[in-house]
């Protein structure tokens, strides 16, 4: 049995986002990572989630943790030093950890009363916990994918997860679903992800997204953003064509602040202009089987051919290719048809252009 297999089919299709169902025919689920971009203040970070519910966000969504917990002192930066020059992890972490049970209180009401979604990625057991109550639904980062205690205690609340899978190995995604679902997760959606911070255009690898949904059917498919944002998100539309409904990028109220996540986030303009591309381009998805439409009836029915009459034909004349031809419109015997045809006698006098029908033919 390989690793794959292993893990069995759950069949799961769509997942419950808080109050949205999301299967992979759906417009996309938004959510403006706010991450840490409010920089300790409770009312920018406020400010961020009413902006992100401007911008037509499903979810406004935060990191919990404590430096202490997430990184040694001895952990090197991996993002670009160009744009954040903080070269310790745990620095760069200390500065962004003030938050504690009341704050995220305070967000998820806030959320609540603006009308999106409260989110917080949890980076330990603790804000696995304190987070329970407050959000629908977990957001796993890709660093975690190995994480195993956590994946646990994620899974053991019940609630839908969602995992980004940056960085990570096809065994590694295999083996973190494994321990999800065993650890009692039910429903989960898989984000694609490139762990660059920023990701260039030439790495983002959005036909990732089409690998992921054909190998792992029975989870919804995502992406997690981290390109430089350009007008319209084009990384999130084209991400989301290509059938990731779940798309995540983080969010601010200006690009142009120094450090950490402001330089490769949108802004409330960035996510209505997107959503405003959704709205025009959704109605011309469709159905995914493909049929034809009853508005397409008139046009099978006319323009289609028919096999016609290439020339006076007397009673009992038996038809030969010669005889035939091919013309709109398709109310007579079809061309398919055109081997049996032939050979056949006529029942009555044809005219050139007589488009015929079976009862003018007698039986092979």
């Amino acid at each position: 049995m390989t690793p794959r297999q292993s893990l069995g089919q759950s069949g799961q299709s769509s997942i419950q986002l808080g109050s949205q169902r999301v299967d992979s025919d759906s417009t996309p689920y938004v959510i403006a990572e706010i991450g840490v971009n409010h920089e300790g203040s409770i009312e920018l970070a406020k400010r961020l989630v009413e902006l992100a519910k401007e911008g037509g966000a499903d979810a406004a969504k935060f990191q919990t943790y404590k430096a202490e917990t997430l990184a040694s002192r001895h952990s090197p930066a991996y993002w670009d030093t160009t744009k954040e020059a903080t070269l310790s992890q745990y620095e760069l972490f200390k500065k962004y950890d003030a938050f504690g049970a009341s704050e995220y209180e305070v967000l998820a009401e806030h959320c609540k009363k603006v009308g999106i979604e409260f989110i917080s990625t949890p980076f330990d057991d603790g804000a696995v916990d304190m987070l329970d109550s407050l959000v629908p639904f977990f957001k796993i980062a890709s660093a975690d994918i190995t994480n195993t205690p956590l994946l646990r205690r994620v899974a053991g609340t019940g609630k839908p997860v969602v995992l980004s899978v940056g960085a990570a190995t096809i065994p590694e995604i295999d083996e973190a679903l494994s321990t999800l679902r065993s650890a009692g997760a039910n429903s989960i959606a898989l984000l694609h992800c490139i762990l660059n911070y920023p990701t260039s255009d030439e790495h983002a690898n959005l036909r990732m997204i089409g690998d992921l949904a054909a190998r792992y059917p029975e989870c919804v498919i995502g992406y997690s953003d981290h390109t430089t944002p350009k007008p319209g998100l084009p990384s999130l539309l084209a991400a989301w064509l290509l059938g990731a409904v779940i798309l995540e990028k983080h969010f601010t109220h200006d690009t142009s602040l120094p450090g950490n996540d402001h330089y490769h986030a949108m802004t409330v303009d960035d996510v209505r202009s997107f959503r405003s591309e959704v709205s025009r381009i959704a109605p011309l998805l469709g159905d995914r089987s493909k049929h034809p439409l009853e508005s397409e009836e008139i046009a099978r029915k006319n323009a289609r051919r028919s096999i016609v009459v290439s020339r006076d034909l007397p009673v009992g004349h038996r038809i030969s290719e010669s005889d035939i031809t091919y013309k709109r419109p398709g109310t007579g015997i079809s061309p398919l048809s055109w081997d049996d045809v032939i050979g056949r006698k006529t029942r009555r006098e044809l005219a050139v252009d007589d488009v015929l029908q079976w009862a003018d033919l007698s039986e092979a």
